[in-house]
């Protein structure tokens, strides 16, 4: 078994190969080759939680373990902490161990690059990120690579947190601009952009509920019940697709708390086979994270391992 640490794992894990490793494996979910039970979440002394992740397919299978503690950067540490064990499913000979954080992040913002592909009216080349988290790098990296995005936005409640991801973000990509934008001027700013997403865990809607038509919102950092980045006016004007739609029942926040209704939300499967509705407005994408996205992930890696 190969052992990879965070930047080894990002190696393996190149955006362009995983988008169609997620798109693959969402229909593949959609028809019951890839096979995963719930997520199990199970809640830790001082707010912290433990996931663990299984899913298995005919050809390999994975077990992503995964702690969460938002208060850890008192601590030195990081907040998402764990691993991502990779194996044969038919023999269960343990093929790798990836960086749990680092298969996270990537395969999150392939997942909203997915949807982007799917249901943007145009490939965008705007866009405007509320967060500086790991979540909020992993989207503009894989934003200005995938798309060639080269006009970012930043936003934050902490507006020197928000000028420091610029600055590292500009440093990391040739050509890029980046500007930090205040909360108080959120609204504004995100009248002449493609796309709004938004990289929190608050509990309160941070993406504003008037945006133009053809502005894609997304909401990502939301993973809770009581978690909320969207708001209820906006889902309720426009069409609404998951990553996957047993999971967003459980876990967006969102959606549970605009009182949505199910019977007209999509996941990423349909969205794909052709059966979305249509409507005058780009769809919101409203994204909870599930074990294929990780078993995506893993199939890269081990197909790029030496």
């Amino acid at each position: 078994m190969q052992i990879l640490n965070a930047e080894q794992t990002a190696r393996v894990l190149p955006y362009d190969k995983l988008v169609p490793a997620v798109a693959q494996a969402a229909q593949q979910l959609a028809s019951g080759e890839i096979r995963a039970p719930e997520r199990l979440v199970v809640g830790m002394e001082g707010g912290g939680v433990l996931l663990c992740m299984p899913a298995i397919a005919n050809d390999v299978s994975v077990t992503k373990l995964i702690t969460v503690h938002g208060d850890n950067a008192r601590h030195g540490l990081p907040a998402i902490q764990g691993e991502v064990i990779v194996f044969d499913t038919g023999s269960g000979r343990r093929l790798a161990l990836l960086d749990g954080p680092t298969v996270t992040a990537r395969r999150t913002a392939a997942v909203t690059l997915r949807g982007i592909e799917l249901l943007a009216p145009a490939a965008p080349t705007s866009a405007l990120l509320i967060g500086t988290g790991v979540q909020a790098a992993a989207h503009a990296d894989a934003l200005a690579s995938f798309f060639g995005i080269r006009r970012f936005r930043i936003a934050s409640r902490n507006e020197e947190s928000a000028k420091a991801f610029c600055s590292a973000l500009v440093a990391r990509h040739s050509g890029i601009s980046a500007d930090a934008v205040a909360i108080a001027h959120l609204a504004s700013a995100c009248q002449d952009v493609d796309l709004v997403i938004a990289l929190t865990t608050s509990t309160s809607p941070v993406i504003p509920a008037q945006l133009p038509l053809r502005t894609m919102a997304i909401g990502v950092g939301a993973f809770k019940p009581e978690m909320a980045e969207l708001p209820a006016e906006l889902l309720h004007a426009r069409r609404v697709v998951v990553d996957h739609l047993a999971g967003a029942k459980h876990e967006a926040g969102d959606l549970l708390r605009a009182q949505i209704d199910w019977s007209k939300v999509q996941d990423l499967a349909a969205a794909a086979s052709g059966r979305a509705h249509t409507g005058v407005s780009t769809p919101v994408l409203k994204t909870v994270g599930h074990a294929a996205w990780d078993l995506a992930a893993a199939r890269v890696a081990i197909s790029l391992l030496p």
